[in-house]
Order: structure tokens, then C-alpha cells, then sequence
């Protein structure tokens, strides 16, 4: 991921509603960025009534519940959050993979848009910076959701 965050205003929230899915597996690491991704919606004014979350096993399971909020009536985006970590196999290239274009698969089946915040890292420094430490990428995930939420409705047919 770049360092290098969009710098536009993040939209009001305040009408919009929004579902998170968030992994199990690394649960620590998705906590922390599940926490900043809340804080940031609620400082855009996304109401507590308007934010559903639900947590599935791990990265893998991620797709089929974001199918599941995006179908729900009047879900605006959804953010689906993990944590994969490089171990002594290439499995984490697999799931990473295969989540990522899932992902995309329901944005583009539901027209819901879908922010992918499955945090990729070689290792468990790495991650913790992107969760919980001086990168906040949970912050620009509520970003990118509410800037596709805003722009859903601007020009969505």
C-alpha cells in the first residue's frame, strides 16, 4: 500500500449505511483496525443504528458476507476487513488473491460498492504498523467507503 493517502474531504456519513465484515484470524490486528474504521466512520457521523458488523472465521469467508450485506435493503457500502501475514508457505498469497478479486466480484454483482481492507504484510511488525500503529489504514478504509457511498448515489443509476 502507498503512503501516499487521497487528501479530499471525506464525505458526511450521516445518511449513509454502511456493513462491515471483519476476520476472526489474526483477531488482535483486526480488532485495532476494526476500532479505527468505526472512529472514523462515527467522526464522518455515521450513526451506531446505521453500522452493521459481522465477523466471520477469516479472510477467505470475507467475500460471501459482504455478498450477504450488500443484498440487505438500503446498505449504502461495505467494508470487508482481515489481516494476512506472510508465513512459510505461499498461502497467504492464495487467500489474499482469491479475497481480492471475490471482493470485486460482489461490488460489481450487487453495485454495492465494496472496500477492500484486507491488510497484506510480510510480517507481524509490518501488520501491526497498518493496523495499530502510525499508518492508519482503517482510517482511510472509512474514507474510501464513504467517498464510494457519496459517489453511489451521485451517479448510480
Amino acid at each position: 500500500m502507498s503512503l501516499a493517502a487521497p487528501q479530499s474531504p471525506t464525505p458526511s456519513g450521516r445518511t449513509f449505511t454502511v456493513g462491515i465484515a471483519a476476520a476472526c484470524y489474526n483477531q488482535a490486528l483486526v480488532d485495532a483496525l476494526l476500532d479505527r474504521v468505526v472512529a472514523g466512520l462515527r467522526r464522518a457521523g455515521v450513526a451506531d443504528r446505521r453500522l452493521t458488523v459481522v465477523r466471520v472465521p477469516g479472510s477467505n469467508e470475507l467475500p460471501v458476507a459482504a455478498q450477504w450485506l450488500a443484498r440487505r435493503r438500503g446498505m449504502d457500502v461495505v467494508i470487508a476487513l482481515g489481516v494476512l501475514i506472510r508465513g512459510d508457505t505461499i498461502h497467504y498469497e492464495l487467500i489474499a488473491d482469491a479475497t481480492t478479486h471475490a471482493l470485486q466480484q460482489v461490488a460489481l454483482a450487487t453495485g454495492v460498492p465494496v472496500i477492500n481492507g484486507v491488510v497484506v504484510a510480510e510480517n507481524a511488525a509490518q501488520a501491526r504498523v497498518r493496523c495499530a500503529g502510525r499508518i492508519d489504514r482503517g482510517a482511510e478504509f472509512a474514507h474510501a467507503a464513504l467517498t464510494m457511498a457519496a459517489l453511489k448515489r451521485r451517479i448510480s443509476p
